[in-house]
């Protein structure tokens, strides 16, 4: 047989980037990767950066344990066989979520929110919970997002995924959002636009540790109802508040379907399994004068995301919610006090790394929260992607440049955000060691 002649080669096509949605250029898009790049390039460095759950409490998990507590409810609870309800397990599950029921039971018990099963949906994490909740809340470019500032990076990105108009809301550190939102709504009421929904953390916010005062929170309350706005609750932390400091959510204080929820299992139970909800009990009036809930729009909008979260996951967390006895509150407590301790651990060693005196000569200050995961640290100079790398390689430290987290950029220069959940005592000691030899080198 003749040889056939080599195919000539052809270009390989290139995509202008000019090309592509916006949002794949923003610059918020790249705050997560970045971490986890400079991470896995320094890998001996003390990483103040993820606020990811402390694994030491990953040890007592038994996921084929959970997993068999689940089933055994299903056959006490719904009268299903063990084969029926393996097989639920295995196959695509229903669109809102298995494990409603269980969802709401922990959340009446726990938090006061007293909602139906139906008011529900299960979610893969609390990014889909917001994304989705996002989606149908904004119908027209004229409905605008307000967003407490500095925000939390998943929450804004989501938005500059859907192409949304956002406004910042100044958050203080005590947590208070009033009169800015007032401010807020006022412009863009004076632009033609509609202010539609206000995404915050009012419980140890991420990045900065503010949490928002109970007549703060009434006062929110308030204000939603005279601006017809919506409130987007994020409640990730609020567990780690003390038993005697705890405060009731806007969710549980909500008397006029103002709030919807927005949680997740990641931080109190497993975060592997990616399982978050929503909470949406406000009634929705079709064009046909039917009404069915929020959260039946929100599993429509789901349904055309990720089809549904996974039946495996949901039993995991279904199992753990079970054998908890429909309350998490033992969990809570446990590891509520694990954390309180890690940020007192991170305090001291502020304290005695930085001294009053250096303090007041160079202006390095911090805030102290009560609880969550972070906390800011003001440094005498500022601070950005390329200083984080020299950090982690000269010195061997991580942290967060704050300007990642005030949306449009504007912000946190000479702030870094330090997590405290993740590491053991030994290495937040050294970590700080580290962070104050670092800030020395450049003052």
């Amino acid at each position: 047989m003749a040889d056939r002649p080599a195919p000539l080669a052809e270009p390989v096509r290139e995509l202008d980037r000019r090309e592509l949605h916006a949002s794949v250029s923003d610059p918020v898009m790249e705050s997560v990767t970045l971490l986890t790049d400079v991470m896995s390039q320094y890998p001996d460095a003390v990483s103040f950066a993820p606020g990811a759950p402390h694994e030491s409490f990953f040890e007592g998990v038994d996921v084929a344990r959970h997993i068999e507590s689940y089933v055994a409810y299903l056959c006490r609870e719904r009268g299903m066989s063990p084969a029926r309800a393996r097989r639920r397990i295995l196959q695509y599950g229903s669109t809102p979520g298995l494990i409603n029921e269980l969802v709401a039971g922990v959340l009446r018990a726990d938090e006061g929110i007293d909602v139906p099963p139906e008011a529900v949906v299960v979610t893969v994490g609390c990014q889909e919970a917001i994304f989705i909740a996002l989606r149908a809340l904004h119908a027209t470019p004229d409905d605008v997002l307000l967003v407490a500032d500095p925000c939390y990076v998943g929450a804004v990105g989501a938005a500059r995924l859907l192409g949304l108009d956002i406004r910042p809301v100044e958050q203080r550190p005590d947590g208070s959002v009033l009169p800015d939102l007032l401010r807020v709504c006022r412009e863009v009421r004076a632009e033609g636009k509609r202010p539609r929904a206000l995404y915050l953390v009012p419980d140890f916010s991420n990045p900065s540790g503010s949490r928002m005062g109970l007549p703060d929170r009434h006062a929110l309350l308030a204000a939603a109802a005279e601006e017809d706005l919506l409130v987007l609750e994020d409640n990730p932390y609020g567990f780690t508040a003390a038993p005697d400091t705890k405060l009731p959510t806007l969710k549980a204080l909500d008397r006029g379907g103002r709030v919807v929820h927005l949680g997740t299992f990641a931080k109190v139970c497993i975060p592997g399994v990616r399982v978050g909800y929503a909470v949406a009990d406000q009634t929705v009036r079709g064009p046909d004068g039917r009404t069915r809930l929020l959260a039946a729009e929100l599993a429509a909008v789901k349904s055309m995301v990720t089809v549904n979260t996974s039946p495996v996951g949901q039993a995991v967390i279904g199992g753990m919610l079970v054998e908890a006895g429909g309350t998490l509150r033992a969990m809570v407590e446990e590891k509520s006090a694990f954390y309180r301790r890690n940020l007192r651990l991170l305090l001291d060693a502020l304290e005695a790394a930085f001294p009053e005196e250096l303090r007041a000569r160079t202006g390095i200050r911090w805030e102290a929260p009560e609880g969550g995961f972070f906390l800011v640290m003001t440094l005498p100079f500022e601070v950005d992607d390329a200083v984080l790398e020299e950090s982690a390689r000269d010195f061997g430290v991580l942290w967060t440049p704050m300007s990642h987290f005030f949306v449009g950029g504007k912000g946190g220069a000479r702030q870094i955000r330090l997590s405290l959940s993740y590491l053991d005592d030994d290495e937040i000691e050294e970590g700080v060691r580290r962070l104050a030899a670092f800030v020395a080198g450049r003052t």
